[in-house]
């Protein structure tokens, strides 16, 4: 049975093999009819697992492979509001999880919001048209589980999290938190917690200070000093309570925004570009911190970002947009393997690209109406020699240039028809298996199973108008 509408709150239907019952009158969420605008900073005061891919380098004649990890059981959905025991003997050793020495208590640790969001659209007039940035978006977000909103400028990301976040209001669809409609709540109902790129500090309040602010705002009933102590100490910014956010450098700023959106205690914590103005080595040590951090409190997390490496090393699920559509979600690995649109094949990772007429494409037999043809450098499968009992089909090529990298180490192959593809290797693995002069002649083999066609059309990402 389907829960109904009602006139004092909307709930949402029910989920597959699962019954909502009549919701008594105390436990009606009403929405507001009117919502005031709220700007960033306004907002940004409110106090507000990872399933990684490993990656093998390919030894010769054998391509690259990915390992994914097991995810995180799933939590269960409480009500929207405070988080409850359930009658846990709090005496018990299972207090709660523990980070860094912290530990919080069951009463006060938020149980991560279960979010749906279900055609969500939002539109805006601009002097060239009618802009569609969120066209009919339909996404879950599990409890407890960090979630990254990736693509590129202008794909929609960022406006799906203001969304969520209430600071935009929809052109039409709904948001969820556990199956209650809170489309129409304010930015204060909703108990979020949001960490912008600028970080949004008081620059005449003191870490502590800054830090505190939600709390007071909120008026919740802890020992704020405690609380900040212990945040401080989550974050790994013990005795720094007491220096101004310009005595702090990027991360520390960064760190300090996250203590001060966790601070009362939200049960969804959204993320714009946190790591944008951070170098690369402060952004991936980071990244680390905040995926422990964040597990650590069980909050649910959604993360807006650009850069792919931090969607896939922090999310349990990434969600790819462009031109305000849902291109594909998933699990981080079966998008890197399993790309679903010529625009996630390019979009996500490496690729080569050659013409759908080359003589690669005829050779491995790959038929295509579009115009070109694109597979991942780590789909290569390189011969030095060939066999001579049963050969396998394959195209010679010569090494037409060697790339040190560092690391890694990059080749560019040319085929006999001058059309080239490049080859990406471990230096270890080079060392081993390849260490090929400039003009090597080898032979070259594709799985046409991991070839796509395209037309540029089908990988363009500029914003629609």
């Amino acid at each position: 049975m389907l829960a109904q509408h009602t006139t004092a709150g909307r709930v949402a239907p029910a989920r597959p093999g699962h019954t909502l019952l009549p919701l008594a009158p105390s436990q009606i969420v009403t929405p507001a009819v009117t919502r005031p605008q709220h700007s960033l900073a306004s907002a940004a005061l409110l106090p507000v697992q990872r399933s990684p891919a490993t990656c093998r380098a390919a030894s010769v004649g054998q391509p690259a492979t990915y390992e994914p990890q097991q995810p995180p059981s799933e939590e269960p959905r409480p009500s929207i509001g405070a988080a409850s025991t359930d009658g846990a003997d709090l005496s018990s050793d299972e207090v709660g999880p523990s980070y860094e020495g912290i530990i919080f208590d069951a009463p006060t640790r938020p149980t991560g919001l279960f979010v749906r969001v279900r055609n969500m659209v939002k539109h805006f007039s601009t002097s060239k048209g009618l802009f569609r940035a969120v066209d009919g978006v339909d996404v879950d977000i599990e409890p407890s589980s960090i979630v990254a909103l990736l693509g590129p400028s202008g794909s929609g990301k960022t406006t799906l999290l203001r969304l969520i976040a209430g600071l935009e209001q929809p052109t039409g669809g709904s948001i969820y938190f556990d199956d209650v409609d809170a489309t129409d709540l304010s930015v204060q109902e909703r108990q979020i917690g949001f960490v912008f790129q600028s970080y949004a500090l008081f620059n005449h309040k003191t870490v502590a200070e800054n830090i505190k602010f939600g709390l007071e705002v909120r008026k919740l009933a802890v020992d704020h000093d405690k609380r900040v102590q212990d945040l401080l100490a989550l974050v790994q910014l013990q005795g720094l309570g007491d220096r101004y956010p310009r005595q702090l450098s990027g991360g520390q700023r960064q760190r300090v925004a996250l203590a001060r959106a966790l601070a009362s205690n939200p049960r969804l914590l959204l993320l714009d570009e946190p790591f944008g103005a951070l170098d690369a080595v402060v952004r991936k040590q980071l990244r680390a911190g905040l995926r422990e951090i964040v597990r650590s409190v069980g909050v649910t997390t959604i993360i807006v970002t650009h850069d792919q490496e931090e969607a896939f090393d922090l999310a349990d699920k990434v969600v790819v947009f462009n031109r305000g559509l849902v291109e594909q979600q998933g699990k981080p690995t079966d998008i890197i393997k399993h790309p679903r649109t010529p625009f996630i094949m390019k979009f996500v990772g490496e690729t080569n690209v050659v013409p759908a007429t080359s003589l690669l494409a005829k050779r491995m037999r790959f038929s295509t109406p579009k115009s070109q043809v694109m597979f991942r450098p780590h789909d290569i499968r390189l011969f030095r020699s060939l066999p001579l009992d049963d050969p396998p089909v394959t195209v010679p090529a010569t090494v037409a240039d060697k790339a040190n990298l560092g690391w890694v180490i990059k080749y560019t192959l040319r085929f006999d028809d001058d059309v080239e593809c490049e080859l990406q290797l471990t230096r270890d693995q080079d060392e081993r298996d390849y260490n090929m002069p400039v003009g090597s002649r080898v032979f070259v083999y594709v799985n046409p199973k991991h070839m796509m066609g395209f037309n540029e059309i089908d990988v363009d990402s500029t914003p629609l108008v």
